[in-house]
């Protein structure tokens, strides 16, 4: 049996969501979940929205946390002989979580972002003006379009763009804060130009070009 409950937090705009797996979940049990993770708040993140999970399997009382601020999700889970006890567990978890992303944040603003520039090009498609003549004929007009695809792209601009020195560690907290499928830096472990980007299987792939 699985109870939802979703309640709305008063001082900050985000969604506590309770849900019960094998286990019917009460208004005292709702309402300590969420005393409890009010304390996450000190922290001045931009919560999201947070789903926690009862479920009992025999004596295991199972507390799963999985808490989105940005576009991060940080999750926790514990085990006890009691629920409440598993409650206070799992926000402790959080907690530390919350306590170890927020330093990340401000050692980086801290520091400031190392940058250096890279040059862009872009490019767009050359444009043959003997192409661009409107012919009534069917086959000529499909003829040219064939044709114009074939033209190799030209560079029309050239731009320059930052390139920030990250550790890896930073490299992944950019992506999930910012959600791009890629980013290139350069490393600050090694100073060598990377390139990070989002696999299909929610994991991240490292290029080194160099």
């Amino acid at each position: 049996m699985t109870r939802k409950t979703k309640t709305k937090n008063t001082s900050q705009d985000y969604g506590i969501e309770v849900t019960g797996r094998h286990v019917l979940v009460t208004d005292p049990m709702k309402d300590y979940a969420r005393e409890k993770l009010s304390k996450i708040e000190r922290f001045n993140l931009r919560i999201v929205d947070v789903v926690v999970t009862m479920d009992i399997q025999k004596i295991r009382h199972i507390v799963d946390i999985i808490l989105k601020v940005n576009d991060f999700k940080i999750k926790s889970s514990a085990v006890s002989d009691d629920m409440y006890a598993s409650i206070d567990l799992a926000v402790e978890k959080i907690q530390a979580q919350l306590r170890k992303y927020k330093k990340k944040l401000t050692e980086r603003q801290a520091k400031g972002l190392q940058v250096i520039d890279m040059n862009v090009n872009v490019l767009a498609p050359a444009v043959d003006e003997d192409l661009l003549v409107i012919n009534d004929e069917i086959d000529d007009e499909t003829r040219r379009h064939q044709e114009a695809q074939l033209i190799p792209h030209e560079i029309v601009q050239r731009e320059t763009r930052p390139m920030k020195i990250l550790s890896q560690e930073e490299a992944i907290m950019k992506m999930e804060l910012s959600g791009d499928f890629f980013l290139i830096y350069r490393s600050e472990e090694d100073r060598k130009i990377k390139v990070i980007y989002r696999r299909t299987d929610g994991n991240y792939g490292v290029i080194e070009p160099e």
